[in-house]
């Protein structure tokens, strides 16, 4: 992997990447804009999604959600996983598929929230009514689903499994939304990965120390 990405920079520089510099570029901005005094309330009507939202609104919202920082971490770490993980995934796998599958993992979290608010605090996969009001946003759940597939897709089993791990060790040292989405975003995206193997072309499936397909 480190030598196809770092080919396709030699070779194109910041051209084999548009769109993931676009959406770091896009997410500098609403980071910008979301703290200034005339901002905020913007940015949140056009990207917040919170479990309370109706579901029609968090849908409405989900495509700027995913690059509207969230407010409790900070931005950096947000911009270096966008970099990292969707550079990669757009020299591999290519941009649409990139925010396909971006979405997808977003889109498990968002309606996770929901149906963990609804079994309640008591069930296992379950959630407490206030996280009904938590900001929901950022990128983090379509970087994990897209680090899952980029591993599936290229036979990356151990990091993968690692990857895995390590968001089953953040719901364990801290049970809150943001884990648990990332459980659901993984879920998610192993199904796409179960029914592309079933069912999708032969040319999806790349054996292990191979390239993308051209």
């Amino acid at each position: 992997m480190f030598w196809t990405v770092r080919d396709a920079l030699v070779r194109d520089t910041w051209r084999a990447i548009p769109m993931t510099l676009g959406a770091v570029c896009l997410t500098t901005v609403f980071q910008i804009v979301q703290n200034t005094s005339w901002g905020f309330r913007p940015v949140q009507d056009l990207g917040s999604v919170k479990a309370v939202d109706p579901f029609w609104l968090a849908l409405l919202r989900t495509p700027l959600s995913l690059f509207v920082p969230a407010l409790d971490l900070p931005v950096w770490g947000a911009l270096a996983q966008m970099l990292l993980v969707f550079g990669i995934a757009e020299i591999w796998i290519g941009w649409w598929r990139t925010l396909v599958i971006g979405y997808v993992a977003t889109l498990a979290g968002t309606t996770y929230a929901r149906i963990g608010v609804a079994l309640g605090p008591e069930h296992p996969f379950g959630l407490p009514v206030s996280d009904r009001i938590v900001n929901d946003t950022g990128p983090s759940a379509a970087v994990v689903g897209l680090a899952i597939y980029l591993c599936w897709r290229y036979r990356a089993y151990l990091t993968g499994a690692l990857v895995i791990l390590a968001m089953i060790g953040e719901v364990l040292v801290k049970n809150n939304l943001a884990g648990k989405e990332h459980l659901a975003a993984i879920a998610a995206v192993m199904a796409v990965c179960v029914v592309r193997a079933q069912w999708g072309p032969v040319r999806s499936r790349v054996p292990a120390g191979q390239g993308p397909p051209p």
